[in-house]
């Protein structure tokens, strides 16, 4: 009967340079076996080696591209998020006599205002908040719930203002201090 070499080479499935090297490659095991000495890994064992390690390689690239694609997805969910609420909650039809000055993208931009959204944006009932270059009022309690998710997009979030409070010694009481002043 024949061997199992000589039966894969009828067949084609191997050369007979293959079958020589795994013959030299058993017959140098052995005797590394026998003298007990460890000598370089085969080549079969060297190929597996490359094999498993450029699969963990593969895999971590993988796994580190995939982290990457829920990172963006979970970024493009937050800024539609932040769209939608803002859209949904934005104050409208405000336009009036008075001028508020703001910053938006490094550009001082001026709102024109009625009186008494001018009034509560100065004393922080409002606030503005600038996305994609458009800046939207909304109630103090929508931007909160906007820097919960992105402090960025808030642009002019004031202090609230305490109510009227006069010393009665003050000399000043009588003058009324302008909340913003127009150059």
């Amino acid at each position: 009967m024949a061997s199992l070499q000589e039966q894969l080479l009828k067949a084609g499935l191997t050369t007979k340079q293959k079958t020589r090297q795994a013959n030299a490659d058993k017959r140098k095991k052995n005797k590394q076996k026998r003298s007990g000495v460890q000598h370089g890994a085969t080549m079969q064992e060297q190929i597996k080696q490359e094999l498993t390690r450029t699969k963990a390689e593969k895999q971590a690239k993988d796994n580190a591209l995939n982290e990457d694609k829920k990172q963006q997805l979970a970024d493009k969910e937050k800024t539609l998020r932040i769209k939608q609420i803002l859209l949904h909650h934005q104050i409208k039809n405000v336009t009036g006599d008075h001028e508020y000055n703001y910053t938006l993208d490094k550009k001082i931009k001026k709102l024109s205002l009625d009186t008494i959204t001018h009034k509560a944006l100065v004393n922080g009932r409002l606030s503005l908040c600038g996305l994609d270059g458009v800046t939207y009022i909304v109630t103090r309690e929508t931007a909160e719930k906007i820097a919960e998710l992105n402090r960025s997009i808030i642009l002019v979030q004031n202090d609230k203002v305490a109510d009227d409070q006069n010393d009665e010694d003050d000399p000043y009481a009588d003058y009324q201090i302008p909340d913003d002043l127009i150059w």
